[in-house]
């Protein structure tokens, strides 16, 4: 039994939330329904406190108030120029009828793209500052749903039963319903809380909950996964206060999950820089030899090709496990580990390679570890605008309690206080913050190309992770451990969007030799005025096209299975003929990467079909004819 009903529906109608309280708790419930079908089942919502217990039981509401929103705004930087914020709104406020009197409130958002909530804490009496021990957030699934399960930020999918998905889920959750219907399950605005993992009810396998995450160095991949919560789970607080949002997107297809991710970015709050310009995004590749001849190298690679950065990663300023390696001398004398015994050093001044790189228009950007960044932040920040580096890279943050959550948005937004880009590595994974920061420009959080991912793996990636936002892939694109074919990598430049994109993480320039589909990267912009899902089944395919002014590029890659897959160019402006550059897998090609580059007329309506190899793949740059 409960007690009245409180409706909210997106603005098309499609989506349908109803809140109550539960007649015999007097807890708050809510259901999602989908076309006239239900989504998610009666799920219950509350906060457990260590000061003063559970804050779900009991409840009665105090006030309900609804609202809509019809706007759209202009992201500096993204996957599509223009984004609708487009929703219809309920917030209901909630007070404990015994005790103190403790008061809660929930905000509701439906948007045609899903379904968002989060809790508030008013200023209160009752609730002096606090400590959230757990936040019971259930999501209760219909029978037969099945999900793309995956543990640690690196780690690999398994589709799975909802009712088979082992604790501590990652998110986004993709989950597919019986009828066809995709849901991924995700939070936006982390900035002030644990990171949510998602876990099965113990009564209930049909149901997940809220699972905050005290998880610390669960870097897939690495051999340091951690197997337990190591960290704080717990989440320190003062009135009024508000959690992070919980977010269901839907869709009727596995691609309109990535089509409708921008409502991540509507949760997040404007941008908070006054002159955001000199954020600038682009394409880098990576120093692998750290030293003065083979990083002048690389800026003179990037000038000739189409590049805007050059990084120095791993090891340049010295072992970034020793805690006592400095970041912050123009000369060091640098530890360097290439995977064979023994060390070999370098000298490398990094003002001169600044200024050499500002000679050619390629800015310098520089690793850190968190070790260096936990310690160093206040002494290289004003070094590093000093001698004029664009960037950096944080490697292996802590991920997982809100300490350290608070303590790295902290960091984004000091480093934007010296004009740098920054790019998180390992575990963290983005939940909007880029709006309100953009130099927070990619982050990982992801199973990239330097794990050498199985053609599976990727097919998979733009359902699950990239529903979340950018993501650093790192194309390895020479590397002979590669298990997918070179077409395949040119489409996951597409498919993988990163505002920062790493193009050839484990190359030198010396890879290159000649190889003519090296225009497909030259070309590629890394942000976007439009993006679309063409065709995809998650593991199975994709095919993505994406816009940037009047040129579109398509990324179409398949799994291990060879397949035919067809293009129907609608996406293109009737009336105007395009040229299209195709890069194929072709084995009779004379290149060692196997790659063939063919010219042809193209305009909208036209219908092509792309035979793709096993783990291979196809990249098309179509612009009009001229």
């Amino acid at each position: 039994m409960i007690t009245e009903i409180r409706r909210l529906h997106s603005p098309d109608g499609s989506l349908e939330l109803a809140f109550s309280l539960s007649e015999s708790r007097h807890s708050p419930v809510y259901t999602v329904s989908y076309k006239g079908s239900p989504l998610i089942l009666e799920s219950g919502l509350g906060l457990e406190f260590e000061e003063t217990g559970l804050l779900q039981d009991g409840l009665e509401v105090i006030r309900s108030d609804s609202g809509s929103v019809r706007e759209s705004w202009r992201p500096l930087y993204g996957e599509r120029e223009l984004i609708p914020d487009r929703y219809n709104s309920l917030t209901v406020a909630l007070r404990e009828k015994q005790g103190d009197g403790r008061q809660l409130t929930l905000e509701f958002r439906a948007y045609d793209e899903g379904i968002a909530f989060r809790y508030s804490l008013p200023e209160q009496a009752a609730l002096p500052p606090f400590t959230i021990r757990s936040e019971r957030s259930q999501f209760h699934f219909p029978r037969g749903c099945t999900a793309f399960e995956e543990h640690g930020a690196e780690g690999e999918y398994s589709r799975v039963p909802v009712s088979e998905i082992k604790p501590c889920c990652e998110r986004p959750l993709t989950v597919v319903y019986p009828d066809g219907t995709h849901v991924a399950l995700t939070e936006a605005t982390l900035h002030d809380y644990s990171r949510m993992l998602l876990s099965v009810n113990p009564d209930n396998p049909w149901m997940l909950e809220s699972a905050l995450s005290g998880m610390l160095g669960d870097f897939v991949g690495y051999g340091l996964m951690a197997g337990k919560t190591e960290g704080d789970e717990r989440v320190k607080g003062t009135a009024p206060f508000a959690t992070p949002w919980r977010v269901l997107l839907v869709g009727d297809r596995a691609g309109e999950l990535l089509e409708r991710n921008y409502v991540i970015l509507n949760l997040n709050e404007p941008c908070k820089l006054q002159d955001p310009s000199w954020i600038v995004p682009g394409k880098l590749i990576r120093d692998v030899t750290l030293s003065p001849e083979g990083s002048r190298a690389c800026v003179d690679f990037a000038a000739e090709h189409g590049l805007q950065y050059v990084m120095l990663d791993w090891g340049w300023y010295g072992d970034p496990f020793d805690d006592a390696a400095e970041c912050f001398h123009p000369v060091n004398e640098v530890w360097f580990y290439n995977q064979k015994p023994g060390e070999r050093t370098h000298t490398i001044d990094i003002p001169e390679l600044v200024k050499y790189g500002e000679s050619k228009g390629i800015g310098i950007l520089l690793y850190l570890d968190r070790r260096a960044v936990e310690r160093q932040l206040d002494r290289f920040l004003p070094v590093f605008k000093e001698w004029g580096v664009k960037g950096v890279k944080f490697g292996f943050v802590n991920t997982g309690p809100q300490p350290w959550t608070v303590w790295l948005h902290d960091c984004i937004r000091r480093c934007a206080e010296y004009g740098l880009i920054v790019n998180v590595h390992d575990a963290y994974r983005t939940t909007g913050y880029s709006r309100t920061y953009p130099n927070l420009i990619t982050v990982e959080g992801i199973r990239g190309n330097e794990h050498f991912p199985t053609a599976r793996h990727n097919a998979t990636l733009p359902f699950t992770r990239f529903v979340a936002g950018c993501g650093d892939y790192t194309i390895c694109y020479y590397d002979a451990r590669l298990r997918n074919s070179h077409a395949h990598q040119l489409a996951m430049s597409v498919i993988a969007y990163s505002p920062l994109h790493s193009i050839m993480w484990y190359d030198k320039p010396s890879s290159f030799e000649g190889e003519p589909e090296m225009e497909f990267f030259e070309q590629l912009p890394t942000v976007w005025s439009e993006t679309k899902v063409l065709a995809g089944e998650i593991g199975e395919y994709a095919v993505i096209a994406r816009r940037k002014g009047a040129a579109w590029f398509v990324g179409a890659i398949t799994n291990e299975q060879p397949r035919q897959l067809p293009l129907v160019a609608s996406f293109l402006e009737p009336g105007t003929i395009y040229t299209a550059t195709v890069y194929a897998d072709d084995e009779k090609a004379k290149s060692r990467t196997k790659v063939s580059r063919t010219v042809m007329d193209i305009q909208s309506g036209d219908r092509l079909t792309m035979a793709l190899a096993a783990s291979g793949g196809q990249a098309l740059w179509i612009r009009p004819k001229g």
